[in-house]
């Protein structure tokens, strides 16, 4: 039996057809550019050699199975995720996921947030979105080897963008409230996977989320999202929460470790992450397996290449039980 699964997530930037129109401010790929993308994408993606892998900022899920198809290690993976578009037909970013390891059903978008989950009403968020993901996460079960029923959910949160509704933001006011518009954004979507991934844990089924935070570990959004703190019943702490691997892998190195997968404003932050429920903590009695390491592919970020995304990837790697060094 396989004794090591790698997870990764992987942000492609605007993976469209060419001639795709995306948004107004940005040129559609011409042919050439297309296929300096979709190969750089594939050479990433053979390169995190990972069982499973969630993308975000996908405009077309066709465009994903091209890429596929330059792959040297991916060719024959399911792929799982959906297209979206807006009233006026234009391509919406989506997420998918592509696993060399069998599904054992296709993968749901959640759509809508659980029930008591929404925008405050001073968001100024349309009635239609103030109940909805901007970017619906896509839940699927990923079978692990040995037969382990594995509950993955790939996610995209709001990103820092501003989201203006009156103003431009050439003054200090209407800036700093589309900031709070985009943070009470990504607030409102952290509270409603934490109560869907909440849900998914009374199954008491290995949980992995993955995924675009557009915020770091510690913030208050991806701590909701891992349920840090939150009430639960005796005994019961660890089943409830999700653990950032790179906190809890066990080969811990400083020096090695220079993790990050943005830069924004001259900051370097790391906003893409992986995290999993107690069965690959090693602190838990059920643990099914362990996080060994995680590693961040990130070089391309500094060399400016204009095919190249502008995240870097996280790949963790899990050791089963059985057969731990």
């Amino acid at each position: 039996m396989q004794q090591e699964i790698r997870f990764a997530t992987f942000n492609v930037c605007n993976l469209a057809p060419a001639g795709a129109k995306l948004y107004d401010n940005l040129e559609p790929l011409s042919p050439a550019q297309y296929v300096a993308k979709a190969e750089w994408t594939a050479r990433q993606i053979d390169l995190l050699d990972a069982d499973v892998i969630g993308f975000q900022e996908i405009f077309s899920q066709a465009a994903l199975r091209d890429v596929l198809s330059r792959t040297r290690h991916y060719r024959e993976a399911v792929q799982a995720g959906y297209d979206a578009a807006d009233a006026a037909g234009r391509m919406l970013p989506t997420v998918a996921l592509v696993s060399r390891l069998p599904l054992a059903g296709p993968g749901i978008a959640c759509v809508n947030f659980p029930a008591g989950v929404a925008l405050p009403a001073d968001s100024h968020a349309a009635a239609e979105s103030a109940c909805r993901f901007a970017r619906a996460p896509l839940h699927v079960q990923v079978l692990l080897p040995g037969g382990q029923l594995t509950d993955v959910v790939v996610l995209h949160l709001k990103s820092r963008r501003p989201d203006y509704r009156h103003g431009d933001g050439s003054d200090a006011l209407s800036y700093a409230l589309a900031n709070l518009r985009s943070l009470q954004r990504r607030g409102a979507e952290a509270v409603a996977l934490r109560v869907l991934v909440s849900e998914l844990g009374r199954s008491g089924r290995p949980r992995i989320v993955l995924g675009d935070f557009n915020d770091i570990a510690n913030a208050v959004t991806t701590s909701i999202v891992m349920g840090a703190g939150a009430p639960c019943e005796a005994g019961a702490e660890m089943r409830e929460r999700l653990y950032d691997c790179n906190a809890i892998q066990l080969r811990q190195d400083a020096l090695r470790h220079v993790g990050y997968t943005n830069i924004h404003d001259s900051a370097y932050m790391t906003i893409d992450h992986i995290l999993v429920s107690e069965h690959f903590h090693p602190a838990s009695p059920r643990a099914i397996g362990v996080v060994q390491d995680v590693h961040y592919l990130n070089d391309h970020l500094l060399l400016g290449l204009p095919q190249a995304s502008d995240h870097g990837q996280v790949v963790t790697r899990i050791k089963l039980l059985g057969n731990i060094d």
